[in-house]
């Protein structure tokens, strides 16, 4: 009876040694495969992907340094073939928050929040991403015949970013609001400030804004790694 455990536990044995090896051993390999281009966290997590494509893929960090006068800066976020995707954050060389940012397709599009080197909060942006093949918009217009009706109007974007919404200024030391600008699609409000509110698309009074942005990424702990061909 003995002896017949002992022969069942090494089948158990080297089994758990194989499951060890393809979860821990294989994934390495196919990760290095798949990625022409990589670094490595001091977690051991992948960051600055570049795919068989070339293009980059998940998080990212960027480190730029302090040239000509014009201060350094890190960045992070998440790239989707190649562009920009969801939630940015900008840090000084301090490690200190200087800005949140929001893309879409690799345009800024809803809140942008931008701090002092104080970390004080000194200027919220909003804007809308355009999609560069439909650069298109639909508005209710008057009636140049019939004012009193309201027809629709196709309006073309000039930019693939365009700024929508309401945009605040502050003075950082106070926290106070010094300035309020209105956009939409691109023209101050003030220009439409006339016209019948069924004009004035709804986006403009709810500008979308960005999710909560995703934990700090990791800097690279070891230079970079290259996936074989």
């Amino acid at each position: 009876m003995l002896q017949y455990k002992n022969i069942q536990a090494k089948p158990i044995y080297f089994l758990s040694k194989l499951i060890f090896i393809v979860f821990f051993v294989f994934p390495s390999t196919s990760n290095a495969q798949y990625w022409m281009d990589y670094k490595l966290t001091p977690k051991g997590d992948t960051i600055n992907r570049i795919d068989k494509k070339k293009q980059k893929q998940g998080p990212w960090w960027f480190r730029y340094e302090e040239v000509r006068g014009e201060p350094g800066f890190e960045e992070e976020g998440y790239f989707y073939n190649d562009k920009k995707q969801g939630p940015w954050k900008k840090f000084s060389l301090m490690g200190d928050l200087i800005a949140q940012e929001y893309f879409i397709a690799g345009f800024r599009d809803g809140k942008q929040m931008y701090y002092n080197r104080m970390g004080d909060l000194v200027r919220e942006e909003s804007w809308k991403a355009v999609d560069p093949s439909n650069p298109y918009d639909t508005i209710m217009v008057p009636d140049i015949d019939h004012p009193e009706q309201m027809i629709k109007k196709i309006i073309k974007h000039e930019s693939a970013e365009i700024k929508h919404g309401v945009w605040n200024y502050y003075d950082g030391t106070m926290g106070v609001v010094t300035k309020t600008e209105r956009f939409v699609y691109g023209q101050p409000e003030q220009k439409m400030s006339q016209l019948p509110p069924a004009m004035i698309p709804k986006a403009a009074v709810n500008p979308s804004t960005p999710s909560s942005p995703p934990n700090k990424i990791s800097k690279p702990a070891q230079k970079q790694k290259k996936g074989k061909e």
